[in-house]
């Protein structure tokens, strides 16, 4: 694999945006050479994934058009990442001057707007990037090997947005390739990728709000939610483990504070009545399997209770729960407790996402 690295860094000292020989040249070796090596190293890098994740490829592109400073190779599911727009996946850059290849993880970013791709939003790329590595640093305490920017020293403004969309990444001078463990490190960075995807699989990346938006839709438009969802969400099962266990440790908190708590999830609008010296506040508990949970799902008796009853509800976000699916049934652990009791609904966005359309 290195002579083929070596070789395109070679190139990149003689780029051009037109259809030189040279770039004739580096275009077959990123789209046929190094893909052809790196799909034949599949069997062995399929180990680093979890099964769930068995429709591994790999792609290059050296530009659309006109040819890019900056060629890549992505591997990645297709389920979890169908096209470079989305999704993370594992991508080899190389610097502009040739003297350098980068393995990285990344992250789509760009989008199809008006017939052209246009970048994503830096605040949104950076919240990619950064869960991304929380995610690895939290399965192995640190991001090492992957420790290096990424600065691929490019004119153009696309290359610059791929070094915005890394989440971490590896710099190997274009000397040092003949002695670098290359299978090694991209073994690494699939095992890193793999702990992304199963996070992702748990959508610890969605905030409950958007997760549940997600199913409303698919219920809304099924054709169109079932072509366009990525990832796979989560099951009934695994939901009702999920609400269960946000259940347990809200209770847990208000008792703790001195709360009594009653049930009353299967037959009122919200799922708590917390009552403190003669005193009752209605309490919603929302669980989620997200690490970040800035929205919640909420039905009109939920919203018209917080606003009717304002400063006598409350809301308990319980996020970070974790699945077991070991089991014959799915069993959760963990979670962070966010309590907002004396809630202020109207301090929050309220949009709505669907209507119930009825006959008069």
């Amino acid at each position: 694999m290195h002579e083929i690295l070596t070789r395109i860094c070679n190139l990149q000292s003689q780029y051009s945006s037109t259809n030189t020989p040279q770039m004739q040249e580096r275009g077959s070796l990123i789209r046929s050479s190094l893909t052809k090596v790196i799909l034949g190293q599949l069997p062995v890098l399929q180990k680093a994934f979890d099964n769930v994740f068995d429709d591994l490829d790999v792609v290059g592109s050296d530009g659309i058009g006109r040819k890019t400073e900056a060629p890549w190779v992505r591997l990645f599911s297709k389920t979890m990442s169908p096209n470079p727009r989305e999704g993370f996946y594992v991508v080899i850059h190389f610097s502009a001057d040739g003297s350098a290849v980068f393995i990285t993880i990344g992250c789509g970013s760009t989008v199809w707007s008006g017939g052209d791709l246009r970048p994503v939003s830096d605040d949104e790329l950076s919240r990619r990037t950064s869960w991304a590595r929380s995610v690895i640093e939290h399965r192995w305490k640190t991001v090492a090997p992957f420790v290096d920017e990424i600065a691929l020293g490019a004119k153009a403004p696309l290359p610059r947005t791929f070094e915005k969309a890394t989440a971490v990444a590896i710099r190997i001078p274009v000397d040092k390739l003949g002695t670098a463990d290359l299978n090694g490190i991209i073994y690494s960075a699939c095992e890193r990728l793999g702990e992304i995807y199963l996070a992702q699989l748990d959508q610890r990346d969605v905030s409950q709000g958007d997760q549940d938006a997600n199913d409303v839709a698919a219920i809304a438009r099924p054709l169109k939610a079932a072509r366009n969802r990525q990832g796979m969400g989560l099951t009934g099962p695994e939901r009702k483990a999920v609400e269960l266990r946000a259940m347990l440790l809200a209770t847990e908190y208000l008792n703790a504070n001195g709360y009594q708590c009653k049930d009353t999830s299967s037959t009122e609008s919200f799922d708590l009545l917390a009552t403190l010296a003669g005193s009752s506040i209605k309490v919603e508990v929302k669980g989620t399997t997200s690490d970040l949970c800035d929205s919640v799902m909420m039905t009109k008796n939920e919203v018209d209770l917080h606003k009717s009853e304002k400063g006598k509800t409350g809301l308990i976000i319980v996020s970070k729960i974790k699945l077991n699916r070991t089991a014959v049934e799915p069993t959760a652990t963990g979670g962070y407790v966010e309590p907002l009791l004396g809630w202020d609904i109207d301090q929050w966005l309220t949009e709505p996402i669907a209507f119930q359309v009825s006959r008069h």
